[in-house]
């Protein structure tokens, strides 16, 4: 309740004169004092300074029974009285409030922006044509391989596009071809073309137009006989030579391998490093962090049915001093002769199999720097099967 409301209640409660009197003569704020009106006087002058109060409600000038401050009648007779009379920016043509406020958004006068974000703003009406038929982002189908692409990247496809007609580059009179037929063209059909001959791998270094190819095949049948025998020659001599490493292969050797082991350090570092080094550079089981450690094992082989079982031979393991004096090295020799009772030594079979033997305290790291076993960040170590040695079994 406000306090003009609160005094006519007394008024009412208390019809005394001197009261009245008193009451009516009280100074007060206008009701819309928080609206912002600044009015203030006595109470009995309060109804007719609403009757010209600018924030006070009145019935809508248009009828349409809205109650309005005066302040904001003109605002709501332009934009929001229902039964105004408003024209359209966009079309000019003129409805009323309501109708003007469906109208609005369905204006085909009403510029839009493309629904595809080319960024061209087109009156809502002409949307579907310049869609169909302007929009730089709409799709066109590339004329050479049918291929859809936006208008505005075409162009830039055509340049590229494999089935785009090209002219040849050797300029013959052939008309253009698709780029992706255009290297078959230039070895099978262009007239333009320098062409190798046909015994370009026998020697011949010919190389011309298609037409001049001709002339040169039936012109050299000698010269190219004469590369052919001195092809097939060569290719006899070096089937000869292949032929004759296959037979050394298959002689039986003296049972010893010189493994050179390159990049020593590199691979020390990485034997450090993590599991399972094929050396075992950084020591396998007893031997591991301190010695180098090395082992044999029994693979299988196309001729295990022929070899003699169990493995019967004495095995060395030999690590060489390279010493620039022959006379001062000294050489690291390991061997042992096997069991033929353990399993290591039986006839392998082709499943898997992780048992070998061999050294787990072959040569200490210490050592190993002591002496001239790697040089140049080299190795050499020989692994010797002797089989003059056998066990008796």
């Amino acid at each position: 309740m406000s306090y003009v409301e609160f005094l006519y209640e007394l008024l009412e409660i208390y019809p005394d004169p001197e009261s009245e009197k008193a009451i009516m003569g009280s100074v007060v704020y206008c009701i819309h004092h928080k609206q912002g009106c600044q009015w203030s006087d006595e109470l009995r002058k309060l109804k007719a300074h609403l009757n010209t109060c600018k924030h006070d409600a009145v019935l809508c000038a248009a009828q349409c029974g809205a109650m309005i401050p005066r302040v904001l009648m003109q605002d709501h007779l332009r934009y929001t009285c229902p039964r105004r009379r408003a024209n359209c920016e966009h079309c000019h043509k003129e409805f009323s409030g309501s109708a003007l406020e469906e109208h609005q958004g369905n204006c085909g006068h009403e510029p839009v922006y493309c629904e595809n974000k080319c960024g061209a703003k087109v009156q809502r009406r002409h949307t579907q044509q310049h869609l169909q038929q302007h929009c730089s982002k709409r799709l066109v189908p590339c004329r050479h391989c049918g291929q859809r692409y936006t208008q505005d990247t075409v162009a830039a496809h055509g340049a590229t596009c494999a089935r785009a007609p090209v002219p040849c580059p050797q300029r013959c009179a052939a008309a253009p071809v698709p780029r992706d037929e255009l290297d078959a063209h230039l070895r099978d059909h262009c007239a333009a073309a320098g062409v190798a001959c046909a015994y370009r791998d026998a020697g011949c270094r010919f190389k011309g137009t298609r037409a001049a190819l001709e002339r040169h095949t039936e012109e050299s049948c000698q010269q190219h006989l004469a590369l052919v025998a001195a092809l097939a020659a060569r290719q006899a001599r070096q089937l000869e030579a292949l032929r004759a490493a296959v037979a050394r292969l298959a002689l039986p050797a003296t049972g010893a391998l010189v493994w050179r082991l390159p990049d020593w350090a590199a691979k020390m570092a990485d034997a450090g490093a993590k599991e399972g080094a094929s050396l075992f550079l950084n020591g396998n089981g007893a031997g591991e962090g301190t010695h180098m450690s090395v082992y044999i094992k029994i693979l299988p082989g196309e001729y295990d049915a022929l070899l003699r079982w169990p493995f019967a031979h004495t095995v060395s393991f030999t690590l060489f001093d390279q010493s620039s004096s022959p006379d001062r090295a000294c050489n690291i020799v390991e061997s042992f002769v096997p069991d033929p009772t353990w399993k290591n030594f039986q006839r392998p079979s082709k499943e898997p199999d992780a048992l070998g033997f061999g050294f787990p305290r072959f040569v200490s790291h210490e050592m190993l720097k002591k002496r001239n076993f790697v040089k140049d960040d080299v190795m050499f170590l020989r692994v010797k099967v002797d089989p003059s040695k056998i066990v008796a079994v």
